[in-house]
């Protein structure tokens, strides 16, 4: 009888409509769309504040010589982000990752913030409806809903973030997002 003691205290609390509740303010209500280009655009926020934050003099730098160097990792991402956004507006995505036309820093985080604002502009452009739209992922050759194609980049750039937050930690430096708040 005693093991159903604490699951009696659990689905009371779970029941219980206050638990938990810090704010009795209602809560907004985002559609698909909306939901998918709040997370498009906090990954990139992320992700633009490591491009600008990183000093340029490191932008070379990689944690092991078989790693990508920080900026290749931005181009890298940037170029996936080109994959997302061509596929949406129904070209054939390009696979240009090259450094070669992006040598700087300012180049770099133009194209990263480019990326990101371009992604988001097509999130809102498509509305929920048309992130229902079935693309061909070039990738894997499936035929999937575009914003799947959408969150498989929000994921990819995660992985990015991830390895990035390594890349200052290795660097000694501490990542933007990990930094005490003002």
């Amino acid at each position: 009888m005693s093991r159903f003691v604490p699951l009696a205290v659990v689905v009371s609390l779970l029941l219980c409509p206050a638990f938990g509740q810090t704010s009795s303010a209602p809560k907004t209500k985002f559609s698909a769309s909306e939901a998918l280009l709040r997370e498009w655009n906090e990954v990139g926020r992320k992700l633009i504040a490591m491009a600008e934050d990183f000093p340029e003099d490191k932008y070379e730098f990689k944690p092991t010589p078989a790693e990508r160097s920080f900026g290749d990792q931005l181009v890298h991402l940037a170029g996936s982000n080109d994959f997302f956004t061509d596929v949406a507006n129904g070209k054939k995505a390009k696979d240009d990752e090259s450094r070669e036309h992006y040598k700087t820093k300012a180049a770099i985080v133009a194209y990263v913030k480019k990326s990101f604002a371009d992604g988001a502009a097509v999130i809102k452009e498509k509305g929920d409806a048309g992130m229902l739209q079935m693309v061909t992922d070039a990738e894997s050759g499936h035929t999937v809903p575009l914003q799947a194609l959408a969150y498989s980049l929000i994921e990819h750039s995660g992985e990015h973030y991830g390895q990035l937050v390594v890349y200052y930690r290795v660097a000694g430096l501490v990542p933007p997002e990990s930094r005490p708040r003002k």
